[in-house]
This record gives structure tokens, C-alpha cells and sequence, in this order.
């Protein structure tokens, strides 16, 4: 399969503001012993409002709307007909019959409403979203809103204000600690940042830079577009709705950029399925959907899983040694992570050389001093503390068996959905 090499110019760091703010290893510790101020504004949102709304979510997202009250959210998974993910997000539930959704499945939803007969209308909106994380986030949120949001539970929302600007408090927790994302509109984000970056003071408030945020998601295991999966939409049948969301999206992300020593076939070897990448809570069967028939399937002869790895140290070592002698080198390891946009894909071998998959999103986490890498591997092969190998080095290039150790997935203990009573 062509591999494209196209670099998008800031392509990731633009989307966070500034690449650093203090330093990303300053700020790769704030979700461990303080907090951050992360800046998610670039997402879309869209409101879907209508006595057809869930029917038309229904047919086109793996979620339930089983308990699905307002002021709650759930991660929200559009899949192709074979089960791939196409788009995933988050939608929460405003009213009896208003919904709003975030990311690129807005793209998707709008696509399937236009398309179908739904008594359904919507509109795009331009919000602020802003990520408040870390052991002193609770702590920072109440001081600059007035009031308690213990009671709030995991996936839960209200309504709060900050020097009279009123937003969303959406209970999250994408580092693995105690969070919420403040979204409103979009005008007010400057001065809502000015004002958490002066509450959070005593708190020790750090902004999230572009460098680290990925290093937040590696370590939690939040797979992300493009960067771990390529969207299922380059098939015949999809045509149509590609060309419309590449008129909708910015050239930038829209080309593919694959990377790395694994060299897939066909575009279909780097899509992913939710229980690929650990998402298979958010598949329900309560109804029928886009998809269905395949993940039925699946789930009941479950092929690869999604595991962390944590590479060698030394092998990591004699990869930089490498650039200080005479001859060929081995590619460089970006730290704290590639950067310039793309899915990097290398191949995982077992003790024995046979090939059981694929890991992205490498990453040097400076917490635990270690490069990690989220992997899609056999489930024959991903017993916890088993060693395998990843193939460094992209073809035609010098490569190198980097030894790594199969761990757990996230492989930061997640304390984000503790009872916030008990957080000081």
C-alpha cells in the first residue's frame, strides 16, 4: 500500500495552543501532584434536538440509551459495517429531547440526518472546552465557581459560573485523576483561563502543552484518531460521506500520513474495532445499529486486545547511541513523542518471531521514566509480564528488535472516577 509522507505543518501542537508552556516534563507531572488547564476548544460540538433524535444516535452508535438521563454523557462509537470505528466522541443529554455532541461524529451525524427521515433538526456550535485535572483540580474548580462539585458523579454534568460566565462542568477523567471539562462558549475561554490560572495558584496550576498532551492519553490509554486508528471511511459504500467530510475538514487532517515499520496492505489493516481498543463497555446490543452483526460476531471470538507496552530501556539507549557513531543510524525516538502528525505504526513480534500486532503511540513517559507504547496484539500473546518485540525502524531503513515487557492497559492507576468526597 502507498505510504504517504506528507508532513501537516503544526499539526498537532497548533491544536493545544503553545508546544510548552513551562517544560513538558514541568508539565507532564501537574495530572500526578497538581493540576493542568488543557485545551480541548478545537473539538466540534453539534445540537441534536427533535422526537427522532434517539432513533437516529440509535442507528448509527454502538451506546445504549438505557439510563440515559439528562445531565448525563456517554462515549458515543459510529462503526462502518464491518464493525471499524469511523468516528467516536462524546454526547451528552441537555434536555427531553436535546443532545449535544462533541468530535468528529458530528461530521457523521449530520451526514445520516441529511440523508435519512428523521423528525430531527441541528446546529453547529462554537464552544470552549476546557480540561481542569489533577489532585488539586476539585479543589481549583470550587474556589473559582463558589460552590461544591462533589455530588457530581463519573459522566455526570451541571451547570456552574466563574466570574459570572455561566458553562458546562462535565465530570471526566482523561489523565486517570479526578476532572471535569468546562465548556461554554467560546468567546469567554481567555478570560475563564485567566481566572483558573489565578485561583489555581496555591493549587500549583500548570497549562497542558501541545508536547505532552499525548503523553496524558498514552499513559490513561485513551486511543485517539488518526494518532491509533485510521477512521473506516475509505471504502466504496462511504464514498459519498468521505468527499463530504473532506470539504467539511481542513486538508491538514485529512491526508494520511502513516509511519513506522509495519507496512499494511491495504488502508483496512490500520482501521480498528471498539474491542480492539478497549472500548467494548460502550458496545450495547439493545439495538440495531451500523455495524452490529460484525461486532456480534466478534465478541464472541475476541481476536486482538489493546495492552501497553513498556519498552526496553537499554535497547531505547543503544537506538541514541547509534546517532554518535560512523555509518548507518537507527531512526531517531522523538521525545516525548512524535509530533508532526500521523498514526505511527510498528510491528510486535513474540519470542518466537511471529508477528501479533501492531503498537502506536509511543511515548517517553518522565513519571515513570520509561517509553510506553499502546499495542493491538493478539490476545494468544498479551498475558500481562509476557515479552515481545517491537520492530523499530521504518522499511528500507536500519531496524532494530527493541525488547518490551506486555503490561496493563491504562498503566497508570486511573483515579478518576473516586468518590470526590474523599479528594482534599
Amino acid at each position: 500500500m502507498e505510504q504517504y509522507r506528507v508532513i501537516p505543518e503544526g499539526y498537532f501542537t497548533v491544536r493545544w495552543g503553545e508546544p510548552e508552556y513551562t517544560s513538558w516534563m514541568d508539565e507532564s507531572m501537574s495530572w500526578k501532584e497538581n493540576c493542568y488547564i488543557g485545551d480541548w476548544t478545537f473539538l466540534w460540538e453539534r445540537w441534536f434536538r427533535g422526537p427522532d433524535v434517539e432513533k437516529l444516535f440509535s442507528d448509527f452508535s454502538t451506546l445504549s440509551f438505557k439510563n440515559f438521563d439528562i445531565g448525563k454523557a456517554k462515549h458515543c462509537i459510529h462503526c462502518n459495517k464491518d464493525g471499524k470505528v469511523i468516528h467516536e466522541g462524546i454526547l451528552a443529554r441537555t434536555g427531553e429531547q436535546e443532545y449535544l455532541l462533541f468530535g468528529r461524529g458530528c461530521f457523521w451525524m449530520n451526514y445520516n440526518l441529511e440523508k435519512g427521515d428523521y423528525n430531527v433538526t441541528t446546529e453547529a456550535d462554537d464552544m470552549f472546552n476546557l480540561q481542569v485535572s489533577g489532585p488539586n483540580a476539585i479543589a481549583l474548580i470550587e474556589k473559582s465557581c463558589g460552590k461544591s462539585v462533589r455530588d457530581i458523579d463519573y459522566m455526570h454534568f451541571t451547570k456552574i459560573e466563574i466570574r459570572g460566565r455561566w458553562m458546562y462542568a462535565l465530570r471526566q477523567g482523561m489523565a486517570g485523576e479526578p476532572g471535569f471539562e468546562l465548556i461554554g462558549p467560546v468567546e469567554w475561554k481567555d478570560e475563564i483561563i485567566k481566572a483558573l490560572q489565578k485561583d489555581g495558584e496555591e493549587f500549583g496550576v500548570r497549562r497542558l502543552g501541545g508536547r505532552t498532551v499525548f503523553i496524558n492519553h498514552l499513559e490513561a490509554c485513551f486511543p485517539t484518531i488518526i494518532t491509533d486508528y485510521i477512521p473506516a471511511m475509505f471504502s466504496e459504500d462511504l464514498k459519498d460521506y468521505l468527499e463530504t467530510f473532506k470539504k467539511s475538514m481542513p486538508a491538514s487532517t485529512t491526508t494520511l500520513n502513516l509511519y513506522g515499520s509495519f507496512e499494511g496492505e491495504k488502508i483496512e489493516d490500520y482501521y480498528r474495532s471498539p474491542y480492539e481498543l478497549g472500548w467494548g463497555y460502550a458496545v450495547k446490543f439493545d439495538h440495531d445499529f451500523l455495524g452490529r452483526e460484525a461486532l456480534e460476531k466478534e465478541k464472541k471470538n475476541q481476536k486482538r486486545t489493546i495492552r501497553t507496552l513498556v519498552w526496553n530501556s537499554e535497547d531505547v539507549i543503544d537506538v541514541y547511541a547509534s546517532l554518535f557513531q560512523k555509518g548507518d543510524h537507527y531512526d531517531f525516538i522523538e521525545f516525548p513523542r512524535y509530533q508532526r502528525g500521523g498514526m505511527y505504526t510498528n510491528k510486535v513480534v513474540n519470542s518466537d518471531n511471529k508477528f501479533i500486532g501492531t503498537t502506536t503511540s509511543y511515548g517517553y513517559s518522565y513519571y515513570f521514566r520509561k517509553v510506553l507504547s499502546l499495542a493491538v496484539i493478539d490476545i494468544d500473546d498479551a498475558e500481562l509480564g509476557s515479552e515481545v518485540k517491537v520492530i523499530w525502524g521504518e522499511p528500507g531503513h536500519p531496524q532494530k528488535e527493541i525488547r518490551a515487557i506486555v503490561a496493563k492497559t491504562p498503566y497508570k492507576t486511573d483515579g478518576s472516577k473516586v468518590d470526590l468526597h474523599t479528594v482534599r
